[in-house]
């Protein structure tokens, strides 16, 4: 099975933001390719002007059952089918909270792994890996394996920019303060409306079974020649020649 490969554009955000955003991003990845039905619930950001819906927790209603991208919801005039849908759509539910978890804690995992790559600036790639688990035989089917089959990632650059904000109410600094913001909340904007885009473009390798997903920081081999050109690209502070 070949895997297929998705590529986010660059998401850069000051360290104060950065969570929220990756939790918007992570969580919009997980409910479109959530296998089955699924209880929406909408998220209003703090940090951003922007909605996202994640998989409903077990503070949110589970019984606003929605399909999921890619797999229908089938309506059966059979009650005991639609009792099984529900209770399917409940079972989904009440994990959910473990879901979160596992969101959060990937991305503390991942803020801790970061690269320096200049002056107040860290970086990584975020992975999000969705796969399958497969039977394997051995030594003529004595021993048995389990192998996980990925079948599709999602990659994130993410750039966590630590320079301090200025604090000043003066114009000066208020003016700086929405353009850094304005900037991010631009481009949380386009690595959503990328995430929609791609989700929806190829659908025939998602496989018809149950899945399972992963989160992790996948480390670039050029993050060394990166920390060296945008060292090299800053802006002369102090000319020695003058």
């Amino acid at each position: 099975m070949n895997t297929h490969v998705h590529h986010l554009p660059e998401f850069e955000s000051a360290t104060s933001h950065v969570r929220e955003a990756l939790q918007a991003i992570l969580h919009t990845i997980l409910f479109i390719r959530s296998p089955g039905p699924v209880a929406p619930h909408d998220v209003e950001c703090e940090s951003f002007q922007i909605t996202y819906t994640r998989i409903a927790t077990d503070d949110d209603n589970p019984f606003q059952v929605t399909p999921s991208s890619h797999q229908p919801y089938q309506y059966s005039h059979n009650h005991q089918q639609q009792q099984q849908n529900i209770q399917q759509a409940y079972n989904l539910h009440s994990q959910k909270s473990d879901l979160e978890r596992k969101v959060d804690e990937a991305i503390e995992t991942f803020l801790r792994t970061l690269t320096p790559i200049g002056p107040e600036l860290m970086a990584g790639n975020l992975t999000v890996s969705f796969y399958e688990r497969r039977a394997r035989q051995k030594l003529f089917g004595l021993v048995h394996q389990e192998e996980k089959v990925v079948w599709e990632q999602w990659i994130l650059r993410v750039v966590v920019n630590n320079t301090p904000r200025p604090m000043g109410e003066d114009e000066a600094s208020v003016i700086e303060r929405q353009r850094i913001q304005d900037t991010a909340e631009g481009m949380l904007k386009s690595v959503l409306l990328k995430v929609f885009d791609l989700a929806g473009s190829e659908i025939d390798h998602i496989p018809p079974v149950m899945y399972d997903f992963e989160i992790i920081n996948s480390k670039r081999a050029d993050d060394r020649d990166e920390v060296y050109s945008r060292v090299t690209n800053l802006p002369a502070l102090i000319n020695l020649g003058s």
